[in-house]
């Protein structure tokens, strides 16, 4: 028996007293696959350290007895709740006095972490005398409570900025990038890194030496967290934070640099105002609608499975993509640098070496390691005669958008494929009945949708048709998986769901700069809303190519007006960003706004001319069926459009203004503009109303 310990019964924590009198913690949170911090495990653990600190040991280790890793946080689901409750303070409360208890336990603690380490895991850590990792690449350690509209509130934003200094700590805070083992290292967060094998040994080393930490690093953390550094920080804080967020929009960011720059004091002080901002930021729409939007990922990510050797279902290892430009070449490289073997073919070789070129220079800025990039490259390789069709378990085709063209090619490529394999095109627009005709196998035959630019967009569309085989929507879903990337399924109409949504909304604000509305005005007015970049910007980023392609695809479909500037495929060199010249002029992959007369006054509808034409889009989709739900569909526009996630997705933003208040604007500019502000099919429908 552990003394202190006996008679205790545990259901998540494993305890174990080593033969040099270290108790070593392990957390395996029952019956889940990944240890959280449960009100339950935080209470049993509150238990245990109350024991402990009757008859301290040498020390105390944490760690994992789960192989997936340390802790990945709070139980966001049981956060909601407390939301839904009006409980959160009291569970934040109890958070910090367990840690608290933690932190003042009679005897050296340490934190022994491999894999993941994020939220309130981290929070343990720190509440921890020392932290050790391991340096396997797997582990990453973070607190990304901004991402959820929230900060650290179990002590974690008091305790980091004192340990590594403010500006390393609020690097990590205000952005939620999570940290490599080594990175950790540098900045202070981590004491030592070690081989998985030893990270309990290590962890026990450091309880008997009771190593202090370098003065350099103490006197950082104590100098820049004084009051004359707080004061002096904070405005630097506020102006990085509203160069990428809006302070109406995401008020965490804000409120956590607020607090810390104005309660200095005790640790229990300064853990009071920790907990009254977190509270009162956990009750606002933002972050409600940001772990709406949490879960919403944790449904995509969930549709696809993997076979036993951890590859998606079933199979799924090599990937032949035909079409070299810049969203096949991309798929391509992508795909290669998440593990999957890739040939890459095109009708001249001078298309597949720039592609290649472009790839080489992109797995450099990503792979420092050069025996790690020289490994991915060898997954890359050009084929100009298709060779690797034949050994191809998916074919992905991201040729141009002529469906004529499209039809031609898989009438040569679909008898030299295996006969389990896939095909798929990354068509953007063109319905999947126009492309099935002469296809031989019409069940192994799906749209796979990327955006661009393909590292950074995280939705694929799986576009279905009524011949298509549930498995190859499987085997698809998992393909996503695999590599990183959230499948939405979609129905094979014109413009599939993003698409579909996003047009209208850009075609308004094309139409609205040939008004001689400045294209700096109308990219303001979208921003200010909440969306990513302006559409104009867009415009030019994507390509007016592009634009004009899906605008003949889906003007028709949908019944509206194409302006001038879309009408027709746009002059050599002017394509936008990927030519310097569009819309824009553009430098260095910046766009060139020209400056607007400090007079101009924006029209006051113009905020809702553009928006109101995606919401319009967004409610026939839901009644078209294009997706099952509208969960799905706000799923779809978040993260294929970045449509602002504080709102929670054209679906919830309706539902919280109210779908009457929007009808009665929608009539309005109807009125004024003409009939493209028609409101389309299923404004009356019950779900809008939830």
């Amino acid at each position: 028996m552990i003394a202190g310990l006996d008679g205790l019964r545990f259901s998540h924590w494993q305890a174990a007293q080593r033969d040099d009198g270290i108790v070593v913690l392990g957390l395996d949170r029952a019956n889940e696959s990944v240890n959280s911090l449960a009100q339950d495990v935080l209470l049993e653990l509150d238990a245990l350290l109350e024991r402990l600190a009757l008859d301290p040991p040498k020390g105390v280790v944490f760690c994992s007895a789960k192989d997936s890793g340390f802790i990945a946080g709070a139980d966001i689901r049981e956060f909601q709740g407390f939301d839904e409750r009006g409980t959160t303070g009291d569970a934040l409360r109890r958070g910090q006095q367990v840690f608290q208890r933690l932190a003042e336990l009679p005897c050296p603690t340490v934190a022994a972490i491999h894999g993941f380490c994020m939220g309130g895991g981290t929070e343990l850590a720190l509440a921890c005398t020392y932290r050790v990792a391991s340096n396997d690449g797997s582990t990453r350690i973070g607190l990304p409570e901004v991402k959820l509209g929230i900060y650290p509130g179990w002590g974690g934003s008091v305790r980091l900025p004192r340990l590594v200094g403010a500006p390393a700590a609020f690097d990590m805070m205000l952005t939620g990038r999570a940290l490599s083992a080594s990175a950790a290292r540098a900045i202070g967060l981590v004491d030592k890194v070690v081989d998985a094998a030893m990270l309990v040994d290590a962890a026990a080393e450091l309880v008997k030496k009771r190593v202090q930490r370098p003065f350099k690093q103490r006197l950082l953390g104590w100098i820049t967290n004084l009051w004359p550094a707080r004061q002096l920080l904070a405005p630097m804080l506020v102006k990085q934070v509203a160069r990428k967020a809006r302070r109406e929009h995401y008020p965490a960011p804000y409120s956590l640099i607020e607090t810390w720059r104005r309660n200095g004091g005790s640790v229990q002080s300064r853990l009071a105002a920790e907990r009254k901002s977190v509270a009162k930021l956990a009750s606002t729409p933002t972050a409600r609608n940001l772990i709406r939007v949490f879960f919403l990922q944790e449904r995509l990510k969930g549709q696809g499975g993997k076979d036993g050797s951890g590859m998606p279902l079933p199979g799924i290892r090599s990937v032949h993509v035909i079409g070299a430009g810049v969203m096949g070449g991309d798929i391509a490289a992508w795909s290669a640098y998440k593990g999957f073997d890739v040939t890459l073919q095109d009708r001249e070789q001078r298309f597949i070496d720039g592609a290649l070129t472009r790839a080489g220079e992109w797995f450099a800025k990503k792979q420092k390691d050069e025996a790690k990039r020289s490994a991915v490259s060898a997954r890359l390789k050009g084929d100009l005669d298709g060779h690797g069709i034949s050994n191809a378990d998916l074919v992905i085709e991201a040729i141009i958008e002529r469906a004529d063209a499209k039809r031609e090619l898989y009438a040569s490529v679909e008898p030299r494929m295996k006969a389990e394999a896939l095909l798929s095109t990354n068509t953007s627009s063109i319905p999947l009945t126009e492309l099935i005709e002469h296809i031989q196998r019409p069940a192994q035959f799906a749209g796979l949708h990327y955006f661009n630019p393909v590292a950074l967009m995280p939705l694929v569309e799986i576009i279905h048709h009524t011949g298509m085989s549930p498995d190859t929507q499987k085997r698809l879903a998992a393909f996503c998986k695999a590599i990183d990337k959230l499948p939405v399924p979609v129905a094979g109409t014109p413009g599939f769901l993003v698409n579909r949504v996003l047009f209208p909304y850009m075609l308004e604000a094309v139409t609205a700069y040939s008004e001689g509305i400045p294209g700096a005005v109308i990219d303001k007015a979208a921003v200010k809303f909440g969306m990513p970049m302006g559409p104009i910007e867009l415009i030019d980023t994507v390509g007016l190519d592009v634009a004009a392609g899906v605008g003949a695809e889906l003007a028709p479909f949908l019944g509206l007006p194409i302006p001038a500037a879309l009408s027709s495929p746009p002059e050599q060199g002017k394509r936008g960003k990927k030519d310097g010249q569009g819309l824009y002029a553009w430098e260095n992959g910046k766009a060139k706004k020209p400056e607007v007369p400090k007079d101009y006054k924006a029209p006051e509808d113009l905020e809702d001319r553009l928006i109101l034409p995606l919401l319009n889009e967004a409610v026939a989709c839901l009644h078209d069926g294009v997706v099952s739900d509208a969960d799905l569909l706000d799923a779809g526009v978040i993260f294929g459009t970045g449509f602002a996630p504080f709102r929670g997705g054209p679906i919830e933003y309706i539902k919280s203004v109210g779908p009457e208040v929007l009808l009665t604007k929608l009539q309005s500019l109807q009125a004024k503009y003409g009939e493209r502000f028609a409101a389309r099919p299923g404004w009356d429908s019950p779900t809008l109303r939830d």
